[in-house]
């Protein structure tokens, strides 16, 4: 059945707007800082993200990888960037990237859909929680006043619960046409619900400015987007992208090859579209947990545990592999298999979350991931 909230949403080129509350608008945020999430889903290889080329065991592992590393972005003595990280390579070189090795999730499981769920929730039990960790923060750090955004057609788990956020996907569709679009705001003026959350898609439209894009399926369009969308003083402050396909039980290489590729496109985009606000904005890159550290028979990897974690922007202490590294020895792995998470994923992204916007880094723990006993990491910005 139509109705009017189907009419107005289907009369827009591209917002969402099912998940707007209605006090949402792109008004005046309570920080100029802004914050990018990027989830790698479908369980990255950290090993092939970050290769410890200098552990004889990795050597072992993945001998009929290591040529690939040849012409690679060296981090240190034991690592190098999978060689299509080429912007996240320079922005290594610059100090504006770090990596974190063996991180993981407080999940000790291999199941995709529960760890998901528990690195958007920030629950300790799958399913347990109904909000995100993202939208909690929204809460603690701006009072429901930082604007939040998800660049998808459905609103992440990460972005639900009580405090406002939004969607925004270009869509294929003919836009409305201008009598329609004219009259709406008269038609909707007694409706105060519809009402914002008409001037709220109007607003996020312009910003985007995708009337060249078709979809969300290039990465480079993402990575565009998503710096039109933090750059403009009256957008958002945090956005957060899905990234899919980085399950790679078979034929691994050439499959991260493509994923590297359009990673580092995103983010090469981003970088450049964001411009000088680029010093206030971090990005933090995740995944739900790592891959075994053998091959398998059919040249992939399966399900593991610790994986690695990037962090990037203008205020970052880059420049640096942040890891206590197991060793990929058989009796270093978790249960003989996995590489050994050393630190807590969460921790990090609390860590990084609390410096940014200069909170309490135990309170932004407690909120957004309670009931952990690690602590939140310090020193992960300038």
């Amino acid at each position: 059945m139509l109705t009017r909230r189907t009419m107005l949403a289907g009369s827009m080129a591209g917002a969402s707007l099912a998940a707007l509350g209605p006090k949402f608008a792109f008004a005046r945020a309570a920080s100029e800082k802004r914050l990018l999430v990027l989830v790698m889903r479908g369980a990255t290889d950290g090993l092939a993200l970050a290769a410890p080329l200098a552990d004889p065991a990795y050597r072992q592992h993945r001998a009929r990888w290591v040529k690939a590393y040849a012409g690679a972005p060296k981090l240190d003595g034991m690592f190098s960037l999978h060689p299509r990280l080429a912007e996240v390579g320079k922005l290594y070189a610059d100090g504006e990237a770090l990596v974190a090795h063996a991180v993981a999730t407080d999940y000790r499981e291999r199941s995709h859909f529960d760890a998901q769920n528990l690195l958007e929730t920030g629950g300790t039990q799958p399913f347990q929680r109904r909000d995100g960790f993202l939208n909690r923060f929204l809460g603690l750090a701006g009072g429901g006043e930082l604007p939040a955004i998800a660049l998808a057609s459905a609103l992440p788990l990460a972005l639900r619960g009580d405090n406002p956020a939004s969607t925004y996907a270009p869509s294929p569709l003919p836009k409305a046409s201008e009598g329609l679009i004219e009259r709406l705001p008269d038609l909707y003026s007694a409706d105060s619900q519809l009402a914002a959350l008409w001037q709220a898609a109007q607003q996020a439209d312009g910003i985007a400015d995708a009337s060249d894009m078709r979809n969300l399926a290039r990465a480079t369009d993402v990575g565009v987007l998503a710096a039109r969308m933090l750059r403009d003083p009256q957008g958002a402050r945090i956005a957060m992208v899905d990234l899919p396909g980085w399950d790679s039980h078979a034929n691994q290489m050439g499959m991260l090859d493509n994923r590297f590729r359009q990673l580092d496109g995103l983010i090469a985009e981003f970088r450049k579209g964001i411009g000088p606000v680029w010093k206030d904005t971090l990005v933090m890159v995740v995944t739900e947990f790592g891959r075994t550290v053998a091959m398998n028979g059919t040249n992939g990897t399966d399900h593991g545990t610790g994986s690695a974690a990037l962090l990037l922007g203008g205020s970052v202490r880059g420049g640096r592999v942040v890891a206590d590294w197991p060793g990929l020895a058989p009796q270093n792995l978790f249960e003989r298999r996995d590489l050994m998470p050393t630190q807590s994923l969460e921790a990090l992204m609390a860590g990084a979350m609390a410096d940014h916007y200069g909170m309490d880094a135990e309170k932004v723990m407690r909120e957004l991931f309670p009931n952990r006993t690690a602590r939140p990491v310090e020193g992960l910005l300038a």
